[in-house]
């Protein structure tokens, strides 16, 4: 069977990410330009897709989040990526699973929540970053 076009376009930018793809391409890309990211560990949300890319272009020299997709589920409004991520700071690395669940509207994510395996984890590992 068929990914759902959602399904498939989430995956495709996992796996262009996964090689080392270009991240501000692919968001000008899959992102509506009034997105609304809520980020583990951060109690508001970054809204739009400028504020997203100043947020991922912020992030500290040598610090890198590797992703492996395991699976992607989809329907007409919504999109749920399984993903283990490793995440490193210099000479640390934090291994972690998330659920990455994006609201889609014509092809684009509008809205985007992820929860993970250990919250408290994620957050002494970057900080307040």
């Amino acid at each position: 069977m068929a990914d759902h076009p959602n399904a498939a376009k989430i995956r495709a930018a996992a796996e262009e990410m996964e090689r080392g793809g270009d991240m501000m391409s692919l968001m000008a890309e899959l992102l509506d330009d009034d997105v609304v990211w809520h980020e583990i560990g951060r109690d508001e949300p970054i809204r739009g897709k400028q504020a997203l890319a100043e947020r991922f272009s912020g992030m500290p020299e040598g610090a890198s989040i590797k992703t492996e997709t395991h699976d992607v589920l989809a329907s007409d409004e919504h999109t749920i990526q399984l993903v283990t991520a490793t995440a490193t700071m210099g000479d640390q690395s934090l291994t972690y699973r998330t659920a990455e669940i994006y609201h889609m509207r014509d092809g684009k994510i509008t809205e985007r929540w992820a929860f993970s395996d250990d919250t408290d984890r994620i957050n002494r590992f970057f900080g307040g970053m």
